[in-house]
C-alpha cells in the first residue's frame, strides 16, 4: 500500500485490512530537496509511519530520488526550457508510482499494489479500465489514465467507491492522525517561498521576451518566456484597464509571446501525441478531458495521418480529437484523456501536440 501520509492512502490501507488482505505500507522518498507542500515533505513521511503504527502494519521507505530526478524533475525543467507546459504529477504516477513501485513489488513478491487515488478499476469486454471515482469533485482518473492492462490487473484503488466525506468519516472513526489533514494540491518540489521562477532559475537561464499582438506590434515584455503558457492572462506584462488579452502563442526560440482575444484560443481540433491505450485504439465518439479539474467535452477521436505510423494511431502514436463544439487549445505537454461516451471509463490518453 503506497502510504503518502495523507488521509486517502491512510483509509485505503485500513480498507484493505478490513477486507482481509496482508498489507505492508510503502512510502516513496522521491524528492531530496526543499519541500513544504505536496507529498514529499519530512512531515508526510512521518505521518505515513505513524499511520502504519496505528494500523499495525509494517512500514518501509523506498528511496527513488534518482528515478524522480530522471523521469520527473529533469523533464519538467527541460519542458519549460523548450516552451512546453509539463504535468509532473502525471509523470510521477507514470514512472514512479505505477512503474518503479510495481517493479519493486515484483522483486519482493507482493501480489498487488494499492494507492489512495479516487478512481476505480472496472472490467468491460474482457479488458480492464480505469474509471471515474465515486466522488465527482475528487475524481483522479485523469492522473492515472496511463495504466496498461498488466498494471490494471494488479492495481487496487480501495477508496475509489467512497466520497471524500466518507473517507474523512472513516479516518475519524478509526482515530487516524490524518483524519483532518488538508489535501495536498501543489507540485512537491516547488516551494511556496520560491515558486516556479526560483526553482527554474536555479537550473536554467530565464530569458526575457517580447509580448506582441497578433499584428506583431510590441505591447509589453515578460521577465521569463519559460514561465509563460498558452491561455495565460495575468503576468504577461500588459497594462491594466484595456480589453482582456490572452497568450495565443509562445515562441521560446524567438523569445516572443503573442497575445490576443480569447476567441483566438478556440480550435475545432486537437492533435494528441504519444498515445497510450487501455485496450487498443478505440475510434469514434468520446468525451475528452484536458486538465485535472476540468470538464470532459464531447468529441470524435480518429487516427491522425501525421503520426508517422501511417495514421494507425496505435500505442505511442498520434491521434486527432475533433471537438463537437470549439474548445480552447491545450498547451503542448498537457495530458489529453479520452473517456468512453458515458464519461466513465478511460479509453486512453496522450500529450497535447
Amino acid at each position: 500500500m503506497a502510504l503518502s501520509g495523507g488521509v486517502d492512502s491512510s483509509v485505503a490501507a485500513a480498507e484493505l485490512l478490513a477486507a482481509g488482505h496482508q498489507v505492508v505500507g510503502i512510502t516513496m522518498r522521491l524528492w531530496g530537496g526543499d519541500s513544504d507542500t505536496g507529498c514529499c515533505s519530512v512531515a508526510d513521511v512521518d505521518d505515513a509511519r505513524r499511520v502504519a503504527q496505528q494500523l499495525g502494519i509494517d512500514h518501509l521507505v523506498f528511496n527513488f530520488t534518482e528515478d524522480f530526478e530522471a523521469h520527473v524533475v529533469g523533464p519538467y525543467v527541460d519542458a519549460h526550457r523548450r516552451g512546453i507546459t509539463p504535468n509532473p504529477c502525471i509523470e510521477c504516477n507514470r514512472h514512479l508510482k505505477f512503474d518503479r513501485l510495481a517493479e519493486r513489488a515484483d522483486l519482493l513478491g507482493f501480489d498487488a499494489v494499492a494507492t489512495g487515488h479516487h478512481a476505480r478499476i472496472v472490467e468491460h469486454g474482457g479488458h480492464r479500465y480505469v474509471a471515474r471515482g465515486a466522488d465527482p469533485a475528487k475524481d483522479q482518473s485523469y492522473v492515472v489514465h496511463m495504466l496498461p492492462q498488466r498494471e490494471l490487473t494488479r492495481t487496487m484503488f480501495p477508496i475509489g467507491g467512497m466520497t471524500k466525506a466518507d473517507v474523512r468519516a472513516r479516518a475519524a472513526a478509526l482515530g487516524l492522525r490524518t483524519a483532518a489533514k488538508p489535501d495536498s494540491q501543489d507540485v512537491c518540489f516547488i516551494t511556496d517561498g520560491g515558486g516556479r521562477e526560483a526553482f527554474l532559475g536555479a537550473r536554467i537561464p530565464l530569458r526575457p521576451a517580447r509580448v506582441v499582438d497578433e499584428r506583431g506590434a510590441e505591447v509589453g515584455r515578460v521577465a521569463a518566456v519559460e514561465l509563460v503558457t498558452l491561455g495565460q492572462r495575468r503576468g504577461v506584462g500588459l497594462p491594466g484597464g484595456g480589453p482582456k488579452r490572452y497568450v495565443l502563442a509562445v515562441d521560446s526560440d524567438a523569445a516572443t509571446v503573442v497575445v490576443g482575444d480569447e476567441a483566438g484560443l478556440l480550435r475545432n481540433t486537437q492533435p494528441v501525441l504519444a498515445m497510450t491505450w487501455a485496450a487498443g485504439p478505440q475510434w469514434g465518439e468520446v468525451r475528452v478531458q484536458c486538465s485535472a479539474h476540468g470538464m470532459a467535452h464531447p468529441a470524435v477521436v480518429e487516427p491522425d495521418g501525421a503520426d508517422g505510423q501511417g495514421g494507425a494511431g496505435g500505442e505511442g502514436g498520434r491521434v486527432l480529437v475533433r471537438w463537437r463544439e470549439p474548445q480552447r487549445v491545450v498547451s503542448p505537454g498537457q495530458s489529453v484523456v479520452l473517456y468512453d461516451p458515458t464519461d466513465q471509463r478511460v479509453l486512453g490518453g496522450g500529450l497535447a501536440g
